[in-house]
């Protein structure tokens, strides 16, 4: 054996161990890879299918003529004018003849969204014989109350108890006694609670202390700063450090009321804990909403015992009422940082066991533009901005790209030039998209005065930025024809422009689709060019045309991501399902006709 072979021979074992880490390497990348694509599609998906469904709660419309057309004449324009929204609230006072006092009776109408007495005025303008009539009508709820129906306002527990309850009173404060211990089980899971709240509490404690002794410390050190700038007369520095030390002091005032505030809290909640064993237990203001439901009314529990209980009546008591059970709700997040309080919650609660509340499929998310209003917001304007800015987008990309690339592939001379045109158009693919979004501002708005916001100059801008990737993914599917085709074409007589158009042009066009779907698909998905041209303006109306006021689809997401309502969260992930949905479409429309149209020489 030569010495060659040894040394072959040694070193295959260290050639083999290399090539099996550089495996578990390339094997770990895709896995973290995938998991990574799986959590972002899990969270996208869990955030946005709620928003497929919408709350609906179905009310006893009576359309009142003399409030819709109080003259007889059905004119339309009269009857468009009319007060919808005052038939609701009528309807509203009805089902909840207890409600009284400004406050509530306001609370009590936002249950229905703002915008339900459009659906009302579209109802009676296409059937005016509703007038005079009660019709049972299925209205939008409010956002605040579908995201409370979806689970988001708080994470709520329930207790079915047992005994007979006896109630001092049916209104106003009152006091509750059973015929046993029934309200054992829930004095157990208040003293869960609160050690729970205790133990939050005593942590966020320690953290403001340590943030107060840092800042007493940098107190110390700002204030012998000042007094060496003083010593060495800084001016400049000495009212700079004055500043900081002002600033300082007021943080520390600011931690200080946190300290008390939480020390207060957590005084309540060691002397709740000590009740708990006792006879009655106190519960905090600022503690979980305890909500007994009985005799058809709902009672917020301020005090409880094992088989007693005192509190407040929400919605008036009925001794008559068939339900004579106990039931106890438990929202763990206090009322004070919720939107939706405790008698909101009881009068959607009383509506649930009647059977009125239903959640539906969200139709208004696909029919209609943005709003100001949650649940009455849709994508319908944005999906029509896209559908015009893409086709103006396809209508000059593809064709222009296509040109440059047969020219520059098959006709243009090899030159300096030709080379310097071909360096640029590779840069041009790497430029950033808001570049192409500036360049869109300065010459299309700013030069040649096209209006603003249209999907007309959306589709320019988007052109420039797509023909890199088209003349480039064009070139390359010219180059992947056999040579052989075209000299065999230019051999049986044909000219150079009739091998191209009918010979190699055909072969061609499967990679040259395939490139312009993908180029076509980055263009929808792109947010920051649009942005400049002033897509990002705030459109309620759907788009008719090329040149009215539109946004596109991540632009709609854009502006819904930064809203501050609970309810324009699941929106925002619904629409990047919805635009995830057409990516993968086109992605997938590219490799079918890759695959269907692709020649193997």
């Amino acid at each position: 054996m030569s010495e060659t072979t040894k040394i072959v021979k040694r070193s295959l074992p260290k050639r083999y161990r290399s090539e099996s880490i550089f495996r578990a390497f390339g094997l770990s990348a895709i896995i973290v890879g995938m998991a990574f694509v799986v959590i972002l599609f899990a969270n996208i998906i869990g955030k946005g299918y709620p928003a497929f469904l919408q709350s609906y709660i179905k009310l006893p419309i009576y359309f009142d003529e003399q409030v819709i057309d109080p003259s007889g004449e059905r004119d339309p324009e009269v009857m468009a004018r009319a007060d919808y929204m005052g038939l609701i609230k009528q309807s509203l006072r009805e089902a909840f003849p207890d409600v009284s006092g400004r406050r509530d009776k306001l609370a009590l109408y936002k249950l229905i969204s703002q915008g339900a007495g459009f659906e009302l005025q579209d109802m009676v303008l296409d059937n005016p014989d509703l007038i005079g009539t009660t019709q049972d009508v299925w209205l939008l709820a409010d956002d605040e109350i579908d995201v409370y129906l979806k689970g988001n306002v708080s994470r709520l527990e329930q207790f079915e108890l047992t005994g007979r309850p006896v109630v001092s009173d049916v209104s106003g404060e009152v006091e509750i006694t059973t015929d046993g211990p029934a309200f054992t089980p829930v004095l157990n899971r208040m003293q869960e609670l609160f050690e729970r709240e205790l133990r939050r509490a005593t942590r966020e404690m320690e953290r403001a202390r340590e943030k107060l002794d840092d800042l007493k410390q940098q107190l110390v050190e700002n204030r012998d700063l000042l007094a060496e700038a003083e010593r060495y007369d800084y001016p400049t520095r000495i009212e700079r450090l004055k500043e900081i030390i002002k600033n300082n002091q007021g943080q520390i005032s600011d931690e200080e009321f946190i300290i008390k505030v939480l020390e207060e809290r957590i005084a309540g909640y060691q002397k709740s804990l000590q009740g708990t064993s006792a006879a009655e237990v106190d519960i905090p203001a600022d503690a979980a909403s305890y909500l007994l439901e009985l005799q058809g009314g709902l009672v917020r529990i301020t005090a409880l015992g094992r088989n007693s209980a005192r509190g407040t009546v929400l919605n008036t008591l009925d001794p008559a009422s068939d339900d004579q059970g106990l039931e106890l709700v438990i929202l763990e997040t206090p009322e004070s940082e919720r939107r939706v309080n405790d008698r909101t919650i009881g009068w959607v609660r009383q509506l649930q066991e009647q059977g009125v509340v239903d959640k539906k499929f969200n139709t208004v998310f696909f029919s209609h533009g943005d709003s100001r209003e949650p649940e009455q917001a849709g994508i319908a304007g944005a999906l029509a901005g896209s559908f015009f800015t893409l086709v103006v987008t396809l209508l000059l990309s593809f064709p222009i790209g296509v040109g440059a690339a047969i020219y520059l592939e098959e006709f243009a001379p090899k030159n300096r030039w030709t080379d310097l045109i071909e360096v640029n158009i590779n840069n041009l693919a790497a430029v950033p998209s808001i570049v192409f979004g500036l360049l869109g501002l300065a010459v299309f708005i700013n030069y040649f005065g096209l209006p603003r916001s249209a999907p007309v100059v959306g589709g320019l801008v988007l052109t420039l930025m797509t023909l890199p990737t088209i003349i480039i993914a064009s070139r390359a599917a010219l180059k992947s024809v056999p040579p052989s085709i075209r000299e065999a074409a230019l051999g049986m007589g044909a000219s150079r422009m009739q091998a191209m158009f009918h010979h190699i042009l055909p072969l061609a066009l499967p990679g040259m689709l395939t490139g312009t779907i993908i180029g076509m698909a980055q263009a929808l998905g792109e947010t920051a060019p649009l942005l400049m041209i002033g897509m990002v303006a705030f459109i309620v109306d759907i788009p008719q045309g090329f040149t009215d006021n539109a946004t596109v689809l991540p632009v709609q997401i854009y502006l819904w991501a930064d809203s501050p309502e609970r309810a324009f969260v699941e929106r925002t992930s619904a629409a990047i399902m919805v635009l995830l949905g057409f990516l993968i479409t086109m992605n997938a429309l590219a490799v079918f006709l890759r695959k269907k149209f692709e020649r193997k020489w």
